[in-house]
């Protein structure tokens, strides 16, 4: 337990900080995963709908500052591609 003010306050900080980030990596997770079942399941519509819910849900972490803006790139460029290599073919 931290003895200075200023201290205690950074772990309450944290703390919050921490259980957000927590919650926002989980819903991208939650997102990319119904993508999935979605692209599994062979409905198009379904899937198109998930990918854009990914999408939007992924540039929200990226710009909360949970992804880095180069990791929420990569992980909608392979969602995307995923998507259209399995629609297409």
């Amino acid at each position: 337990m931290p003895n200075i003010k200023s201290a205690a306050k950074r772990v309450l900080i944290t703390k919050k900080r921490t259980e957000r980030n927590r919650h926002i990596k989980s819903t991208v997770r939650t997102a990319i995963r119904r993508f999935h079942e979605a692209m599994a399941s062979e409905n198009k519509e379904d899937a198109q709908m998930k990918l854009r819910r990914a999408l939007v849900i992924i540039d929200k972490a990226a710009t909360k500052g949970v992804l880095h803006r180069n990791t929420a790139a990569r992980q909608k460029s392979r969602l995307t591609k995923f998507f259209n290599k399995n629609i297409a073919g």
